[in-house]
């Protein structure tokens, strides 16, 4: 091929780049066109018409011309760059095409020719993109309800994978409501998967701060934990969400427990609180430290600067005498 057509080629180019600038989508490719014809050595033609029909929504033209740029380039062995331009076009076109798979196939064969930010890019949104439009289609509120009674059918017959497995499809199906997150956290805590049981019970508290239960869950995994006065502090908070207390023998429940076992003189099994305090009673040393206290009232404010009267406190909490509000 003579550098005679070469010129004239580049020259069809630029009046195509043109024509482009000014929307003047017709007479662009009449002259990319042309300047194919002078010169099929240079791809950047080829891709540049694909850049018009992509503006013209013809995006079946423009994959089928990008698709003959990467052909003919890999033959002649083009620059890298050039042959990327073209899938990451094509990946763009499928997109339009709401053919994300195909899309985010074409934006990774560009980035093995050549990895650039924008490709990269597109590849992530359009992934995110599917994932979102997936999750769409799978929402499904009355099947999540089927797979949670599932789940509690399972529950009750002490099968807590099968449990967990129902209670995932639920919140998969639904992810707002925050009952399977609650009943899968009691089933993980059963498991001793206390990491997955803490994320439960987190949830159900960010998706309704109101819901007493999602306190009672995380109280129960702190319990597990053996952070007992954590555990009674968010036991308070589930007291003041729980406003129809429908939940109150659950709680109080849940606290006589972490309140027994702060107890360092407690030798197992649970105890009343009437029985906590007879003991205590009798207990030579807190009758000392009530005294104490009794004498100094303000003691328990400076309990953060005398050291002694914080261990006094301490025990009294262990005992179950004193309370913090």
């Amino acid at each position: 091929m003579s550098d005679d057509h070469k010129q004239q080629a580049l020259a069809e180019k630029e009046l195509g780049n043109q024509a482009y600038k000014k929307r003047e989508f017709d007479v662009a490719l009449t002259h990319y066109d042309k300047a194919w014809e002078l010169d099929n050595t240079n791809i950047t033609f080829l891709t540049n018409k694909a850049a018009v029909l992509f503006e013209q929504e013809k995006y079946n033209e423009c994959i089928e011309v990008c698709q003959k740029a990467v052909d003919t380039g890999r033959e002649l062995r083009a620059d890298y760059k050039l042959v990327a331009r073209a899938l990451q076009r094509i990946g763009n076109a499928y997109v339009k095409l709401n053919q994300l798979d195909d899309a985010i196939n074409f934006y990774g064969k560009s980035l093995t020719e050549h990895r650039t930010p924008e490709t990269l890019q597109k590849l992530r949104d359009t992934e995110k993109q599917k994932k979102e439009l997936e999750k769409a289609a799978y929402h499904n509120p009355e099947l999540a309800d089927k797979a949670r009674e599932e789940g509690n059918k399972l529950f009750k017959e002490s099968n807590w994978p099968g449990a967990i497995e129902q209670y995932t499809e639920a919140i998969k199906r639904n992810e707002t409501d925050v009952r399977p997150y609650s009943n899968r956290s009691v089933c993980y805590l059963k498991l001793m998967a206390i990491h997955e049981a803490q994320k439960d019970a987190e949830k159900c508290i960010e998706l309704d701060p109101t819901f007493a239960r999602g306190y009672i869950r995380k109280a129960a995994v702190q319990f597990a934990k053996k952070e007992f006065q954590d555990a009674i502090d968010t036991l308070k908070e589930a007291q003041l969400h729980d406003k129809d207390g429908k939940c109150a023998r659950e709680i109080q429940q849940q606290m006589m427990k972490a309140y027994t076992a702060m107890n360092p003189m407690h030798s197992g099994g649970e105890e009343s609180q009437e029985e906590v305090l007879r003991r205590a009673a009798q207990d030579p040393e807190i009758q000392q430290i009530l005294q104490q206290m009794q004498q100094d009232p303000k003691a328990a404010q400076e309990h953060l600067k005398n050291p002694q009267v914080a261990a006094n406190i301490r025990k009294l909490m262990t005992a179950g005498i004193l309370r913090m509000a």
